[in-house]
C-alpha cells in the first residue's frame, strides 16, 4: 500500500493557481452484502445480494487536510504562495518546470516550511515586462517538522486489542508493495475486515478519511483507502490506513491515548484483501519516509520487531 503524498502541478496561465480544490459535494450510493466468508463487501451497483434496505447513501467530502500552492500576480511581480490547514508543521517544496519569468528560471527549485495554518510566500519575482509570463511547476508537501526525531516513551503497541494475535503478512525487508520510501518500514497486519484498530501510541490526529468503500490492486485506488493520520510529540506520524468505510471513532484535533479504539480495519483503497497498514513517517526534509518500530512484548522494555509470514501479539 502507498499512501497518497499531497501533490499537485502548475499549469503556464497568468492567473491564480489552486491545488486540491474541494470537491462539490456529489451523492452517492453504496450497497452491502456479506460474501461466502462472512465478510461485508461493499459496492456501487445494486444486486440480487444487495437489496434497497442494505443500500447506504453517501455524500463525498474533500480531503481534511488541505495544502496547496498557488500563483498570484500583482502589480509588483509574480509570486508562489502556500497554504496549510494542517495541525502540524509542512514543507513545502516547489520545483520549476518551464518559465517566461527571468526571475524565476526554469529549474529552480524553492523550498517553505509552513507553522500550522500559515500562509506564507516560497518565491517571488519582480516584473520586467513579463507580466503575462507563462509558468510551469510542480509541488510536493512533507508533513511534520523537518526536525523531528523519533523518540517513542517505550515500544509500540501493536494496533489491535490487547491479547489478540495476527500475522504480520508483509514487513521489512520485504517490499512486494512497499516499494516507496513512505511505505518501505510499514508492517500489514492481516486483520480481517470490521476488526477493532487501536493507536499503538499517543498523539494528536491530524487527518482522517472515512468515505470510501472500494478497494483492489488498480493504480486508481492508490489514494483511495480509508486512513487516520497521528502527529507524536516528538513530531513523527503514525498512519493507519485501509480502514472500513465509516468506521473511524476519532476527529481531527482531538488527542488520543496509547490502545484508545479508533476505527476499524477495513479493506479500501490499493488493496488485494483486508488487513491494516501501520507505517511511522518522519519529515527527511523534502518528503516524508518511513522509519522501523519496535512493539511492545509481554515483559521488558525491548521491543520485537515485525516479521512477515510470523504472529505478533499486542501487549
Amino acid at each position: 500500500m502507498r499512501a497518497s503524498l499531497l501533490r499537485a502541478c502548475g499549469v503556464i496561465v497568468p492567473m491564480l493557481l489552486l491545488a486540491l480544490p474541494a470537491a462539490a459535494p456529489r451523492a452517492q450510493t453504496a450497497y452491502r452484502h456479506r460474501d461466502a466468508n462472512g465478510q461485508w463487501v461493499f459496492t456501487d451497483a445494486a444486486g440480487a445480494t444487495a437489496p434497497a434496505a442494505d443500500s447506504i447513501n453517501l455524500a463525498h467530502e474533500p480531503e481534511a487536510v488541505h495544502i496547496a500552492v498557488e500563483r498570484a500576480d500583482t502589480s509588483d511581480g509574480t509570486q508562489l504562495i502556500a497554504t496549510s490547514n494542517c495541525l502540524c508543521i509542512v514543507t513545502v517544496r516547489v520545483a520549476i518546470e518551464r518559465s517566461e519569468l527571468a526571475r524565476m528560471p526554469a529549474g529552480a527549485t524553492y523550498q517553505a516550511t509552513l507553522q500550522p495554518g500559515i500562509r506564507k510566500t516560497v518565491a517571488q519575482a519582480p516584473h520586467s515586462g513579463d507580466a503575462d509570463a507563462g509558468l510551469q511547476f510542480t509541488w510536493s508537501a512533507a508533513l511534520g517538522s523537518p526536525q523531528a526525531v523519533h523518540s517513542p516513551p517505550r515500544p509500540y503497541r501493536a494496533p489491535f486489542a490487547v491479547g489478540a494475535t495476527f500475522t504480520v503478512t508483509q514487513a521489512y525487508p520485504v517490499r512486494i508493495t512497499h516499494v516507496t520510501p513512505d511505505s518501505q518500514y510499514a508492517v500489514d497486519f492481516a486483520l480481517p475486515d470490521g476488526t477493532p484498530v487501536y493507536s499503538a501510541r499517543e498523539g494528536t490526529v491530524i487527518n482522517v478519511r472515512h468515505d470510501s468503500f472500494r478497494g483492489s490492486a488498480q493504480a486508481a485506488m492508490l489514494d483511495q483507502a480509508n486512513v487516520i493520520q497521528i502527529l507524536h510529540d516528538d513530531g513523527t506520524i503514525a498512519v493507519y490506513a485501509h480502514l472500513q468505510w465509516d468506521s473511524i471513532r476519532v476527529r481531527i484535533g482531538q488527542r488520543v491515548t496509547r490502545g484508545e479504539y479508533i476505527a476499524n480495519s477495513g479493506n479500501t483503497g490499493f488493496t488485494t484483501g483486508p488487513h491494516l497498514h501501520f507505517a511511522v513517517w518522519r519529515n527527511a526534509g523534502t518528503a516524508d519516509v518511513s522509519i522501523p518500530v519496535q512493539f511492545a512484548r509481554s515483559s521488558g522494555d525491548v521491543g520485537a520487531t515485525a516479521v512477515t509470514g510470523t504472529p505478533l501479539t499486542a501487549y
